[in-house]
């Protein structure tokens, strides 16, 4: 009896053994449980990354071959340390701390030792791998670049941090992914899917063959090619004219909201940030903290947008209803806030608003200001209104763009004035600068550009963006072809453009005219002060310029912002201008302003602030 239960309790946990083994085979398998399998080897077949191509269908990033070496630190047998560095090119301190960085991630699966090896240091290493066992090379595309210009908008790619593998299972060390710009925003679009291959090893760690016939094995899928909206040709000429200056510019195509250019300066050729000086490139670069060429002024930079901002001003007065096509006001070389004369460059006397525009007036927009409020019973009621019209224009919020980055600007409202004066102890006088473009408002080139289309429209804008097409289906996301308005009546907007077409037929743009092109622009001398060793100083201004053309088919509407650029017409008016002419014509006839600008930089003025000579102010402009 004792022998048939011993029996029967042995049969039983063979059962449960076997039915559980059978179980876990057949219903439970995961093809991640092979990781585990110290027999199979995975091997990961990399797609090429997606082109990226201009709005013309200009290619500006294909890919070019690279090799990775690899190691599996378990295979590794005892090797030749000196003669395996010299035939990579790196040191042995730099090999050791390599290896031992492998064996902590995995000591049973691959890992990137030295990357992107060129074609020449592969063909010398390749014939002398196989005396180094546990070590392979593994091809992969690096990125290549048809163009030294856009860095900033087509970004970058870089191997995956441990930040990157512990929040997205998809990736394993070594690999490569977008960090910024297009590269960022469409990183699953542009990278494709990496195949799979299982490899069985015999008792002896050799490869006989794919595991399960390669029934697990999976292919890899080609990364899609994306098509953006930004003009090649433009965009290249753009960044020549920012040579020797900072600041930034954005064009944008007003009946579509397609982003035309997106210039910073100063910027880099985007190649510095492939292959195996990358990381050395990378850090010249990154830690540049004067210039801050990987800075995107364009999209980062929120400066005061000076007088250009008095084209909104005016809008809303009209659509309050508290000014007319032939409202006055008298300048007295100025406007007086209590007792304190502010100062103006129009020369006085009465302006209406076609001259309070083309001549740049502070104190006929100081005036507008005053009505807006003074048609409320409180100064709170009077900045809601006005907080609601300007955040209408896209000002003071992200614009909601494809852009992995951006700044959101400011437009104050009744709570930051409180904070900063205290509930009911401000008033319009107060805020006044607001008039003009100065005091606590900040906005972006891209703002102030989206801004410039909503007026070309006359009332509306879409949403700014970067894609034009993805792959062969050529849809984008909705909400860039939806059109948002503002809160301006269409009526409203011939006024303002009339006054913005006279800033360069007989106003502050008047050098700046290009021929057989009506152009609609508005030029700003922005106030610019820093701290140096605790003292606040004022530094040469800023030079703004916003305008789009033709004013009656507006093809391209772009704001131009360049720090120390003295006053508006002349760093960014010029830019601008020939922007507009280039992109329009597709030549340009004002070799003038073309030459003052290729040649000139303002690389003197970048050195004051440490060099102790004076800056040049400009009081009145504004």
């Amino acid at each position: 009896m004792k022998k048939l239960l011993l029996s029967s309790v042995v049969v039983l946990i063979g059962f449960t053994f076997i039915g559980r083994l059978s179980y876990l085979q057949l219903f439970r398998f995961s093809p991640d449980q092979i990781l585990d399998d110290p027999a199979i080897k995975k091997v990961y077949d990399y797609p090429e990354r997606g082109y990226i191509y201009d709005r013309d269908g200009k290619l500006l990033v294909g890919n070019q071959p690279a090799y990775d070496v690899m190691v599996i630190p378990r295979e590794v047998k005892p090797l030749d340390t000196l003669e395996f560095c010299n035939l990579l090119g790196i040191e042995k301190p730099e090999f050791l701390s390599k290896m031992e960085k492998a064996r902590r991630y995995s000591p049973r699966l691959p890992s990137v030792l030295v990357p992107q090896l060129s074609k020449e240091d592969y063909a010398k290493l390749q014939e002398k791998m196989r005396h180094f066992t546990g070590f392979y090379i593994q091809k992969r595309s690096l990125r290549y670049y048809n163009t030294e210009s856009a860095a900033n908008v087509l970004g970058y790619i870089s191997e995956v941090n441990e930040w990157d593998l512990k929040n997205n299972p998809y990736y394993v060390a070594g690999e490569l992914k977008g960090r910024t710009g297009i590269e960022q925003q469409y990183e699953e679009i542009l990278r494709g899917q990496k195949g799979v291959k299982h490899i069985q090893k015999d008792r002896f760690n050799r490869d006989i063959g794919p595991y399960k016939g390669g029934k697990l094995d999976t292919l890899p899928q080609q990364g899609k090619e994306i098509q953006i909206t930004i003009d090649k040709t433009l965009q290249e000429y753009g960044e020549r004219l920012m040579h020797g200056k900072r600041g930034g510019i954005v064009a944008i195509e007003p009946k579509s909201g397609e982003i035309l250019a997106m210039i910073s300066g100063p910027t880099y050729d985007p190649s510095l940030l492939v292959g195996r000086q990358r990381s050395k490139n990378y850090s010249k670069l990154h830690y540049d903290t004067i210039s801050k060429p990987t800075w995107d002024r364009s999209i980062l930079a929120q400066p005061s947008p000076g007088s250009p901002f008095k084209t909104l001003n005016a809008l809303i007065g009209l659509q309050e209803g508290v000014i007319d096509d032939n409202t006055k006001f008298r300048c007295y070389h100025g406007f007086y806030v209590g007792n304190t004369l502010r100062g103006c460059h129009c020369g006085g006397g009465v302006r209406d608003l076609n001259s309070g525009i083309y001549q740049s007036c502070n104190a006929y927009f100081a005036g507008v200001f005053r009505k807006i409020f003074d048609k409320y019973e409180t100064t709170d009621e009077g900045m809601d209104v006005w907080e609601k019209h300007m955040k209408s224009f896209g000002l003071g919020d992200y614009l909601g763009t494809d852009l992995p980055t951006g700044a959101p600007g400011r437009i104050p409202d009744v709570d930051y004035y409180d904070k900063w004066y205290g509930n009911g102890r401000w008033a319009a006088s107060t805020i006044i600068s607001n008039s003009i473009g100065q005091g606590e408002i900040a906005a972006t080139p891209l703002q102030l550009a989206n801004m410039t289309a909503a007026i070309a429209n006359r009332g509306y804008f879409y949403t700014p963006h970067i894609i034009k097409s993805i792959g062969n289906n050529g849809k984008i996301d909705p909400k860039y072809t939806e059109p948002r308005y503002t809160t301006i009546d269409r009526k409203h907007f011939d006024p303002v453009i009339e006054g913005m077409a006279n800033v360069y037929n007989y106003g502050t743009a008047r050098w700046v005219k290009i021929p057989g092109i009506d152009i609609a622009g508005k030029t700003g001398t922005v106030e610019n002060y820093i701290r140096v060793d605790g003292e606040r100083m004022q530094l040469t201004d800023h030079s703004v310029f916003v305008a789009f053309a033709p004013i009656e088919n507006p093809q391209i509407a772009l704001a131009v912002y360049i720090e120390n650029g003295y006053y508006g017409s002349r760093y960014a008016g010029h830019i601008a201008s020939l922007l507009i002419e280039k992109y329009i014509k597709g030549e340009i006839t004002r070799k003038d302003l073309e030459k003052r600008m290729l040649e000139k930089t303002l690389e003197h003025e970048y050195a004051k602030p440490y060099s102790g000579e004076p800056f040049e102010i400009n009081e009145y402009e504004w």
